[in-house]
């Protein structure tokens, strides 16, 4: 088969190669190279995982793809890419015969099935089958090219670029133009977007039945967990706007962010809602009830957002304490020091509460409190920078809170000489009480008590006291801003250089290493 033998499309054939032998892939290039130049190589995947983000980025017509690849095989990708809702044609190439890997490309709806070694011939052949799928598709009645939901949602979500067939066809059923005014509602739902986006629809049906003389789509967005509404006739944007403020904002729940903004032309959709997503964490800067409209929003004057360095202290001290109703009131307290009437920049807003939460972290540690491997710190930061409700915000913060655990390193003696000997440390560890003088003031024996010391607390006296004197210096080093002499004096040693030394036994660090890492 010549060159002479392929159909004539008009166009440029958007190709992604997907294989991970090298030699393949330069193979499957070189090859595609001697037919016209029909067909363009937009990018080129190591493996099923990549192939999936370059099909999202460049939506090609055809995917050349292998079977057996490393992190995901070519069928799990092509699964994966159609769930999505793009609609590449797929040629699969594999060095396995078996009659499965066929059968399993043939659900997915691959037509185009090859073996290595590749045949020029075989290869023409499924390029030319392709192609005239493709062409066929192209040539479909209107009414086929799916509902106005499903080409407004394949538009504003970048997946497809609107073609002449489907601004006719546009026009022709709805009266939509290429420069129709937009007049666009977001309803974000954030993590509730499964189990509200089904009240969320009726409610905007509901609520826009009472608003004559306008026409307009609903598109579900998993993405951006949202519902958007898509306003494409109507008479006066600002009157939307007025009713959505007045009428429509009182009745959505507080944790549903709503945002709007008027846009001109189809091709500008997809930039819209990229505009007006972001903006939607204003909300965060406001009191309940108001609505993000951009590019109104980019206007607002903010405050500085300064960071609430005494409520950190007291929350360090509450922790090392293991007093959780304490942390549990100072993490509220640090909620409430935003919600003082001010609007704040959400950014910065959010920065603050990294910092906070990074330090209720590394003390929980120092204290024993918790163990942040459990806790994806990534994840966390992305949940934060994300957030875009109060909700959100103090939803992460229950979740980190929830890892702690306040009486993990409590020691339980089941000895009652045992529980008053550490009673006593713990009230008098500051003026160097010594195992003899508590011996002295419970009426027994320094041996005894030593000997019942060590089998309950699995420490020696002196071990345990010089442990819990370094604790109590950790928790003022953290929390307040007193000098290095003045926390030996406070913790029991009357010299610094060696209260240093003995902190750096202990802990590895020098005191103010420790407080300099730590802050």
């Amino acid at each position: 088969m010549g060159k002479q033998d392929f159909i004539n499309i008009g166009w440029f054939m958007k190709v992604l190669i997907v294989e991970d032998e090298t030699r393949i892939r330069e193979g499957i290039a070189k090859l595609l190279g001697k037919f016209e130049n029909d067909y363009e190589i937009v990018a080129e995947g190591l493996d099923g995982k990549q192939g999936v983000e370059l099909c999202k980025q460049y939506n090609p017509d055809i995917v050349i793809t292998d079977i057996r690849m490393p992190n995901m095989d070519g069928l799990e990708m092509l699964s994966s890419i159609y769930k999505l809702g793009l609609k590449s044609k797929a040629i699969v190439i594999s060095a396995y015969s078996e009659f499965e890997y066929a059968r399993s490309a043939m659900k997915l709806g691959v037509t185009e099935y090859l073996l290595k070694p590749i045949s020029v011939v075989d290869f023409s052949n499924a390029l030319k089958n392709i192609t005239e799928q493709v062409e066929e598709e192209k040539r479909k009645k209107p009414e086929q090219v799916g509902t106005l939901e499903q080409i407004m949602r394949e538009i504003l979500l970048g997946h497809k670029h609107p073609n002449l067939d489907t601004i006719k066809y546009l026009k022709s059923a709805y009266e939509i133009k290429l420069e129709q005014k937009f007049f666009m509602l977001c309803l974000y739902m954030g993590n509730a977007f499964d189990e509200k986006k089904d009240i969320g629809y009726k409610f905007l049906r509901q609520a826009f039945s009472r608003y004559e003389n306008i026409k307009y789509v609903l598109i579900e967005s998993l993405y951006h967990r949202s519902i958007v509404m898509l306003i494409y006739s109507y008479n006066d944007g600002h009157d939307i706007e007025r009713f959505v403020q007045y009428q429509l904002l009182n009745q959505v729940d507080a944790d549903i962010v709503v945002g709007c903004e008027e846009i001109e032309g189809i091709e500008a959709l997809t930039s819209g809602i990229n505009d007006l997503y972001p903006y939607m964490d204003w909300n965060i800067s406001f009191e309940e009830g108001i609505l993000i409209s951009y590019p109104k929003i980019t206007q607002v004057q903010t405050s500085i957002c300064i960071y609430p360095i005494e409520i950190e202290n007291d929350l360090k001290k509450a922790v090392f304490s293991k007093d959780k109703n304490k942390t549990q009131y100072m993490i509220q307290d640090f909620h409430n020091q935003f919600l003082d009437g001010k609007v704040y920049n959400p950014r910065e807003l959010k920065e603050c509460y990294v910092r906070f939460l990074w330090n209720l972290l590394e003390v929980g540690k120092e204290a024993g409190c918790c163990n942040d491997k459990d806790l994806q710190r990534q994840k966390l930061l992305d949940r934060i920078m994300n957030a875009k409700t109060h909700y959100e915000l103090n939803n992460i913060c229950d979740d980190v809170l929830s890892s702690f655990s306040f009486d993990a390193n409590k020691t339980v003696s089941s000895h009652l000489v045992v529980r008053k000997a550490e009673g006593l440390i713990q009230e008098f560890y500051n003026t160097g009480i010594t195992l003899d003088e508590i011996a002295n003031k419970l009426n027994i024996t320094p041996e005894y008590l030593g000997s019942q010391f060590h089998k309950e607390i699995g420490e020696t006296y002196s071990t345990y006291l010089k442990n819990y004197r370094i604790a109590k210096a950790k928790e003022l080093l953290i929390s307040t801003n007193m000098k290095l002499y003045e926390i030996a004096d406070k913790v029991g040693y009357q010299d610094p250089k060696y209260f240093s030394k003995v902190f750096r036994e202990v802990t590895g660090k020098l005191p103010a290493e420790y407080r300099r890492t730590i802050k």
